[in-house]
């Protein structure tokens, strides 16, 4: 019997298209002998919907069509099995079951913690990162204090909330300056370089404030690194055993990699890298980097290291600038559900993107398997004592 997997994708971020994009591809590479693909999306508005018409980038052409394609569904756990049961109707009929969930969403409000939470709260199995890591993963404030407290470089950095910023604008600038222009402002909780603004004075950098804004309520500022060198290393596993792909080196026209670079570049199908002579390209990185065999080997031990420490699992992307006279390598941040998976950055390590996401999936269910044999509760009922609405008063005539 086939394994039911539910691809979660979408949702109500301004990286949704590009969610999209990677589940898609997904979708498409997960091996039809093995698993029975069940495609779950969720529109800008936050409605969940099903059909086998969503595996096809056709549907999505005209969104507003979508309702008329698919079944409007939620996920819930009834009878011991996870369903995706219709929500409209006098009748609230079962749709489809899944075994086991894939979130592919990129962006606030549902890589950062919020969708893993759900399916923790329901108890389905699921692969990629826990609600915890997904959460750290998505605040570039938050990983940055972890990573400078484990001994890992991170480019220096400010950091501040909009209303802050809003109510004594100089002095959250006058600290800004201390990192010296130019310096890359960001939204410190959005992915795919989006609303990130590079500025060189203080009008740009007030205009690149500004613009972040939109986005997000905490902003980070960031020192340029000299001599760039932008690497990226991906990793798939969780805190037992980690694979560490073969490094990518970015390579862009622009000041750093653009959304642009990523999505709407000349490989904008994101197809697997196709080789020349012993080097391959794909959306912007050369596979494998030019660097040393000494600051390879230090970035991928980095690798583990961070991936470990943010708690993370199923496969993340950490993003490095190295500056090339110092050699000196500075983390600049994970991306816990990257676009594409990643896939091709495991494939000079023989690794397949089937392959890929079939030892996620096994990977999650044995993580599954394990967590259902811990203690999650007591025999004893604490309430077999309790007194009534009143409540017990403690010795500081306190009620409880």
């Amino acid at each position: 019997m086939k394994i039911k997997v539910g691809v979660i994708f979408g949702g109500k971020s301004v990286e949704h298209e590009v969610s999209i994009i990677t589940a898609v591809q997904a979708m498409h590479n997960l091996n039809p002998e093995k698993y029975d693909v069940v495609p779950i999306y969720i529109n800008k508005e936050g409605i969940w919907f099903t059909s086998k018409a969503l595996m096809e980038m056709e549907s999505y052409k005209d969104m507003t069509a979508i309702s008329s394609l698919a079944k409007e569904v939620c996920l819930i756990k009834k009878n011991n099995e996870f369903v995706l049961q219709k929500t409209k109707g006098l009748f609230k009929g079962v749709v489809d079951t899944i075994d086991i969930a894939i979130p592919i969403v990129h962006g606030k409000g549902v890589e950062d913690g919020s969708l893993a939470g759900y399916l923790e709260t329901i108890g389905i199995p699921y692969a990629g990162p826990s609600m915890l890591g997904a959460s750290i993963g998505q605040d570039k404030v938050v990983q940055k204090q972890l990573l400078e407290q484990a001994g890992i470089n991170v480019p220096k950095y400010v950091w501040f909330y909009d209303n802050e910023y809003l109510t004594d604008e100089e002095k959250v600038i006058k600290e800004i300056e201390k990192l010296k222009y130019p310096v890359i402002v960001k939204p410190a909780r959005l992915g795919s370089s989006i609303g990130i603004t590079f500025a060189v004075n203080k009008e740009e950098l007030k205009s690149a404030i500004e613009e972040a804004i939109n986005y997000d309520a905490k902003i980070v500022v960031e020192e340029v690194i000299k001599n760039l060198q932008e690497i990226d290393c991906a990793v798939m596993g969780n805190h037992e055993t980690q694979l560490v792909g073969e490094l990518g080196e970015v390579t862009t026209i622009h000041d750093f990699f653009t959304f642009e670079d990523k999505y709407i570049g000349n490989n904008k199908k994101n197809e697997s890298p196709s080789k020349t002579s012993n080097k391959s390209s794909v959306s912007g990185f050369q596979i494998p980097a030019n660097l040393s065999k000494e600051l390879t080997k230090e970035i991928k031990e980095i690798s583990i290291k961070a991936f470990k420490l943010l708690n993370l699992s199923g496969i993340t992307r950490f993003d490095y600038l190295v500056d090339k006279k110092t050699k000196k390598i500075y983390l600049n941040e994970p991306n816990t559900i990257p676009g594409s998976l990643a896939f091709f950055f495991f494939k000079p390590v023989g690794k397949t993107y089937p392959m890929l996401l079939d030892e996620m999936l096994t990977q999650a269910i044995k993580t599954y398997k394990k967590e259902q044999k811990r203690t999650t509760s007591f025999e004893s009922n604490i309430l077999s004592s309790y007194n009534g609405s009143k409540g017990n008063k403690n010795k500081f005539g306190n009620k409880f």
